[in-house]
């Protein structure tokens, strides 16, 4: 059986390998400068805001189990349970819209209570 990467999953398995080991400079580069990002409760325009909530991210980031993706030449999904002092059982999927090499859009679904402070 033969696999190829699409151009667009390639883009974004790239981009995912580089901020999941926290390496931001990196995964900046696959960022278009007028990105936007639909995230629960937010919606997040330009690279500079989508730098500032990616970085805060990183920064409790223990691991990443990623479970799927998949892609064609201008869409990818990935599907990957993201590890945090607080949560190893989020479940996470991003759709990735790429044009150039670029992330342009990006739809973030995740469980926002697993990410919540526990319970006192």
């Amino acid at each position: 059986m033969t696999q190829t990467t699409s151009p667009a999953l390639a883009t974004a398995l790239a981009y995912h390998q580089a901020w999941t080991s926290h390496d931001l400079d990196k995964a900046m580069s696959y960022i278009a400068d007028d990105i936007t990002c639909d995230a629960p409760g937010a919606r997040i325009s330009g690279a500079q805001p989508y730098r500032g909530v990616l970085s805060g991210f990183m920064v409790q980031l223990t691991k990443v189990e990623t479970v799927a993706a998949f892609g064609d030449d201008t869409t990818a999904v990935l599907f990957y349970y993201p590890h945090t002092a607080s949560t190893s059982d989020a479940p996470t999927a991003e759709c990735f819209t790429v044009a150039g090499g670029k992330i342009t859009r990006s739809v973030l679904v995740f469980d926002r209570p697993s990410f919540a402070p526990p319970p006192r």
